[in-house]
């Protein structure tokens, strides 16, 4: 019997270099899943960290506020007590009458109107417009009013739905929108993956227009927790899980299995804490709140907010930013279709080699 120098094993027998290990390792399926591990552990802290920076404590940063007729004594002494109490936060909007201070509040520029009233003062709100900044104001108004002698009155004059009396079901139903939306993308790259590239696109379409539909017909007929101008908020539902659903796509074409990672992060991580659905804007991280408004969590809450409550002062901006994610998703995964994991219209290079006969 023959015995090499390596114990008479062979090539076979020798211990692995730290180079062959790693290029194992690299193969197996033991560096996916430690990545995995990574990310989730990762993301776990990051959500917790996201939500509770943005919700846990809100604290008023800039609250638009009407000002009409401030010229006796008692209504400055009793705005300037706000002020004091808000610690300088109130953003003093001056208006000539009362009817175009209720124009400004009507159009969400404005949280609050302040105004004279015999010897007292009058402050309407609107809950509909964020129920922590009404609430936050309401309470400092009484505060300021109990330490200045001076009366208060308040009104709400665009309160919350009884069944939603703390303003969220629109927060939970563009959440649902939201990650219902990618997470169907994800299951037609998991068992759909054959779709071509319009496909994709037409059953992403499909699955919005049916999801829509479902949420807004359980939480509106089933629940009836709202009571939604239906063919609208499903039309802004629909809208929002096809956009949420491309943006996976987009980031899929451009990076494979990895994709969850951008999507999560810009849906979910920032997106909605953002999205002044849970907390107003005012009360949120100013960054945040500029921010939450160029993102689809933020354009469907808003879109929503603005349906339900404010028919008469429609504005365009929520449903801009749902379109420019949207079309932005779409071009990008059509340019690139090539690079996108699924379809079934190409045969790759090596394949077609193989099939052609030999002569």
């Amino acid at each position: 019997m023959t015995s090499g120098a390596d114990g008479g094993h062979g090539a076979h027998g020798r211990p692995l270099t730290r180079r062959e290990k790693w290029e194992a390792y690299k193969k197996s399926p033991y560096l996916p899943a430690m990545v995995v591990a990574l990310i989730i552990s990762a993301s776990a802290g990051l959500f917790a960290a996201s939500y509770t920076y943005a919700l846990a404590n809100p604290t008023p940063r800039e609250i638009p506020a009407a000002v009409v007729d401030t010229r006796a004594p008692h209504t400055k002494e009793f705005i300037a007590g706000m002020e004091d109490a808000l610690d300088a936060s109130l953003d003093l909007r001056r208006y000539p009458d009362a009817t175009q201070a209720r124009d400004a509040l009507d159009d969400q520029k404005v949280f609050v109107i302040f105004r004279t009233a015999g010897q007292g003062v009058f402050m309407q709100v609107a809950g509909a417009s964020g129920s922590t900044v009404a609430q936050l104001l309401e309470q400092t108004g009484a505060k300021v009013a109990r330490t200045t002698g001076v009366p208060l009155k308040v009104q709400d004059v665009m309160p919350l739905q009884k069944g939603d009396p703390r303003g969220l079901a629109l927060f939970y139903i563009s959440i649902a929108a939201v990650i219902i939306g990618f997470l169907g993308a994800i299951q037609l790259s998991v068992h759909a993956r054959a779709l071509n590239p319009l496909e994709r696109i037409l059953f992403t379409v499909s699955y919005s227009l049916l999801g829509g539909f479902a949420i807004a017909a359980i939480v509106d007929w089933g629940l009836e927790a709202l009571d939604l101008p239906f063919v609208q908020s499903w039309a802004i539902l629909a809208f929002t899980m096809f956009t949420s659903g491309m943006v996976f796509t987009m980031f899929n074409t451009l990076m494979g299995r990895w994709a969850i990672i951008p999507t999560w992060g810009v849906m979910v991580l920032l997106g909605n804490p953002s999205s002044g659905g849970a907390v107003s804007w005012p009360l949120l991280p100013s960054a945040l709140g500029h921010i939450g408004r160029w993102l689809p969590p933020g354009a469907s809450v808003n879109a929503q907010h603005t349906a339900v409550y404010y028919q008469g002062h429609q504005y365009v901006f929520p449903y801009f930013v749902l379109t420019i994610w949207a079309v932005v998703s779409c071009t990008v995964f059509w340019v690139w279709r090539h690079r996108h994991p699924g379809g079934r219209g190409r045969m790759p290079e090596h394949a077609a080699t193989a099939s052609r006969p030999r002569l």
